[in-house]
């Protein structure tokens, strides 16, 4: 982006921040909209400005605001109250989640003409991870059950970083197949497990001496306030850079920090509600950028590129290749069957699978091949499609819901000031 483009662009996050709370009452998001002015400013047919989403600098940008927002939603979990609700969500990521990338690859390599089996991976493995971000107003709505909404809290913000040595490895094989490059140790089982341990590992390390350094520091008082929320911004940026440069999983690490963090400083000297508001505005800053960029690179592709398959898979994503493993998933759980189909359906793809879109245009878009096109194109159009249905039916779905919030709701969300509306953010939000 040239300084033209990212001076209009930050005109019009300013102009959508000002009427954001009214557009929210109509269930117009930050996703839908600045995806769509994205298209009409930065397409490369007629768009008057100048758009590159296969540069570096576009993905990098995509990676950090995910990680920021993954710590914030992160810090504000409670460890505690977690532990005593863990089944749901474990059963979400070890068992739903793997389900759902075997399911999309499977369904990839047959509904694809030709698909090669390491690009129908990639496309099963980018469209696994979830945005609780896109339906934020059912999981920030008090009379929805709290484990629910942690449920979906907790499976977003760590299935973004499982799935990401997966669609790795679907890369790689990719651009092997098509001599790009040759295949390394890097698609060795060893180094998917390397990646997810040094990851969660750099982001420990980081929330825990973040999280004693903010409370001796403010015990004694060596800081104020303003200056701990710039030491919390550090901290997210530090693990999501640390995991970096360790050859890491850096969405792992940024996730991992904020839990962390959140369980090391102490309750009551550090505000950590307060504490987060840098990283969050910052990642939802970063994602409404995202959503731009999304707009201007990855609709083109869809119009160029998407068929009758494409439509077809895109239409399953959202249905039955995520329902029918978290049924699975939850078989024995104890939900009755009404909360199995919510979490079914509001499990959308958002900004993870937008990175990982990302990293195929880097990574492969130099071979020109047509399925390879056209698998950017089906996760782009899952990730559209779930941007209009799921934000559109959010905040119905919630004003349709009944029941008295749950007494100790210590999750439930309060109104932060200063915050972006929570169904505008870009990736998963806190319950």
């Amino acid at each position: 982006m040239d300084a033209t483009s990212i001076t209009a662009l930050a005109l019009l996050i300013a102009a959508w921040a000002f009427v954001s709370g009214a557009l929210s009452r109509h269930n117009l998001t930050g996703p839908m909209l600045f995806t769509l002015v994205g298209f009409l400013l930065g397409n490369p047919w007629w768009g008057p400005l100048a758009i590159d989403v296969e540069t570096r600098s576009a993905h990098a940008v995509a990676e950090l605001a995910l990680a920021m927002l993954l710590f914030a939603d992160a810090s504000r979990i409670d460890l505690r109250a977690l532990r005593r609700q863990a089944a749901v969500p474990l059963r979400l990521l070890g068992i739903g989640l793997p389900l759902a990338i075997v399911l999309g690859t499977v369904a990839a390599f047959l509904l694809g003409p030709d698909m090669p089996w390491a690009l129908a991976l990639f496309i099963g493995a980018a469209l696994a991870p979830t945005d609780a971000a896109l339906s934020a107003p059912v999981i920030e709505d008090r009379r929805i059950p709290l484990l629910l909404r942690r449920s979906l809290n907790v499976e977003s913000g760590l299935n973004d970083g499982i799935a990401t040595p997966v669609v790795t490895v679907g890369v790689v094989l990719t651009a092997s197949a098509l001599g790009l490059t040759s295949a390394t140790e890097s698609v060795a089982f060893a180094t998917v497990v390397r990646e997810l341990a040094v990851g969660a590992g750099a982001g420990v390390a980081v929330g825990v001496l973040g999280g004693w350094a903010a409370t001796v520091a403010t015990r004694r008082g060596w800081t104020t306030p303003g200056a701990r929320r710039i030491a919390v911004l550090s901290l997210a940026v530090c693990a999501f850079g640390l995991a970096q440069a360790a050859g890491a999983n850096a969405f792992i690490a940024a996730f991992t920090a904020g839990l962390a963090f959140s369980a090391v400083a102490a309750k009551d000297v550090v505000d950590t509600e307060a504490d987060v508001v840098l990283p969050e505005l910052g990642g939802e800053l970063l994602a409404l950028g995202v959503w731009f960029l999304f707009g201007a690179g990855l609709i083109p592709v869809i119009l160029a590129y998407a068929n009758g398959w494409t439509v077809l898979y895109a239409v399953l994503a959202l249905t039955v290749l995520r329902m029918l493993p978290v049924a699975l998933a939850l078989v024995g759980a104890g939900l009755p069957p009404r909360h199995v189909l919510f979490l079914g359906w509001f499990g959308p793809r958002g900004l993870a699978s937008v990175v990982f879109a990302l990293i195929a245009v880097e990574e492969l878009a130099e071979s020109q091949h047509p399925l390879v096109a056209q698998a950017i194109a089906v996760v782009a159009l899952t990730v559209l499609l779930s941007v209009l249905l799921h934000g559109a039916t959010a905040g119905p779905a919630a004003a349709r819901s009944s029941g008295a919030p749950e007494p100790g709701d210590a999750d439930a969300p309060q109104a932060r000031r200063g915050h972006l509306p929570a169904a505008d953010r870009g990736a998963s939000t806190n319950p």
